[in-house]
């Protein structure tokens, strides 16, 4: 039986694909809240308290099934909540409808978004009927952080100047989308991006590479707000980017190409936490994975677990897999996939969308791209040899798949709200926050969102003696029990 309307849905203060998918998104969400015992106990121990009352909070980032669960907890502790995806491809449209159907956040996402629609759902996700901004912002990426201030700096001069945004010297899609979008917007209103941040209180990251640009832009004295880098709690980094990706970088290339992975050679750029989790993956497969790294101390785990340390241009004639997974730009050029055995297949779990360099691609003169199906197109090169993109270089994962698991998302998610709470209580994290700044949860916290998960899994976890605590110089017999230099 279909639901009345919602609050969200009768205002129209929404854009969705399709809103008749709400009924698959909600039967997926009580399953995902099954799966999600972190969050959940959130709104057991909060929900009546209502941390986030009278708190306008914004989102970008992949609106999936189990960001459904992050935005009902929110929702659930007291936020207003808007939301947007990070990434064109990423957001699953049943779990978007099930949320504007059910009134518990004002949704603009949909799959297979343009650029410059994209930049205008984020702008709508962080902008409230009556013109005002969020509070705090959960980010991924940074990209809701940086149209805000972008905005203002393209505002200031154009009050100053005349002059508008310049997107002729971007060199990526979305950089130039961000430019073109603002010089429509700017000359609209020329105070709305100040009035966004007006009562901005902070963000909070969750993935490396915006984190990288919140510590960037603190250097620079450019971040005028409280920053909580998630991604590096030890409940995120190592349960997200490795098992995350242990699951679902091969998920990814499985639903685009059904290729047979055993016996195939697969290489994996970069082995931080993401490129553990891939290659992991693909071993596990029985794949021959070999790595390549910059990073001395990386490349010497890698070693030690079994993998081969490469140059790309050793192997890139013979791998039948080529998986990105760094945060760094140009990584798989066009001179590499220029020489890669036909139909090699390429994809990116990294972020952004220019660690394969599909301008390069693009603009090769000659070549053909050829669709299979969503998200999954070959690129014919002149001489007849093809290779296989996956999600046009963006998140092969969440292009061509479903993403992380919800468990593992539970780990990620109940860190952004324990994150979100540290920002409006600072008794709550016991730390006092300075805007322009960039903290980590402390360690409590971080220990108290894996002890949330393990009943789940069945595990019994030992007791300390008082007389032990103190032995290894313990505050007490429920941790913290690591030092934060601590290395997991």
């Amino acid at each position: 039986m279909e639901p009345a309307q919602s609050k969200v849905e009768s205002s129209g203060d929404y854009k969705v694909a399709d809103l008749s998918l709400w009924d698959w998104g909600r039967k997926e969400l009580e399953i995902a809240e099954v799966e999600m015992p972190g969050l959940m106990e959130c709104r057991t121990r909060y929900g009546e308290k209502k941390p986030f009352a009278g708190k306008q909070i914004s989102g970008s980032l992949h609106m999936t099934i189990q960001t459904g669960v992050l935005i009902e907890t929110l929702t659930a502790m007291g936020a207003d909540v808007r939301w947007c995806s990070c990434n064109i491809y990423s957001t699953q449209d049943h779990a978007a409808s099930a949320i504007v159907k059910a009134g518990t956040g004002n949704v603009f996402a949909w799959k297979n978004l343009s650029p410059l629609d994209y930049w205008e759902c984020t702008l709508k996700a962080c902008t409230w009927p009556d013109g005002s901004g969020p509070d705090s912002i959960v980010d991924d990426g940074g990209d809701m952080t940086m149209l805000i201030l972008e905005g203002i700096k393209a505002e200031e001069k154009y009050e100053a100047t005349g002059e508008l945004p310049d997107d002729s010297k971007c060199v990526y899609d979305d950089e130039i989308a961000l430019f073109q979008f603002l010089k429509m917007k700017v000359p609209e209103n020329t105070q709305r991006f100040r009035k966004l941040a007006k009562r901005l209180i902070g963000i909070t990251e969750e993935t490396t590479t915006g984190v990288a640009r919140l510590y960037q832009l603190s250097a620079l004295n450019e971040f005028p707000w409280i920053g909580i880098n998630v991604n590096d709690s030890v409940t995120k980094s190592k349960f997200d980017n490795v098992y995350g990706c242990r699951h679902s970088s091969v998920d990814g290339v499985l639903r685009a190409t059904d290729v047979l992975i055993s016996g195939k050679k697969v290489l994996i750029c970069g082995y931080g936490d993401v490129g553990k989790g891939t290659a992991q993956a693909f071993k596990a497969q029985n794949a021959q994975v070999c790595v390549t790294e910059v990073d001395p101390i990386c490349a010497l785990q890698a070693c030690m677990e079994g993998f081969r340390v490469v140059r790309m241009e050793t192997v890139q004639h013979e791998i039948d897999i080529f998986i990105s997974a760094t945060g760094n730009k140009e990584i798989i050029k066009v001179a590499n996939m220029e020489k890669m055995k036909n139909n090699a297949i390429v994809g990116n779990i990294g972020h952004f969308d220019n660690e394969i360099d599909m301008n390069g691609l693009k603009a090769y003169p000659g070549i053909q791209k050829v669709n299979i199906k969503p998200q999954t197109d070959r690129w014919v090169f002149p001489d007849g040899h093809g290779v296989i993109i996956l999600a046009e270089g963006r998140l092969l994962n969440l292009g061509c798949a479903t993403g992380h698991p919800s468990f593992v998302m539970s780990n990620s998610f109940t860190n952004q709200v324990m994150a979100q709470m540290s920002l409006y209580d600072p008794t709550f994290a016991g730390t006092k926050y300075e805007n322009g700044q960039i903290y980590v949860l402390p360690k409590h916290l971080d220990e108290e969102v894996a002890r949330l998960h393990l009943p789940a899994l069945g595990a019994e976890l030992t007791e300390l003696e008082p007389e032990q605590a103190s032995y290894i110089g313990l505050d007490g017999v429920r941790g913290p029990f690591k030092k934060g230099e601590y290395r997991y």
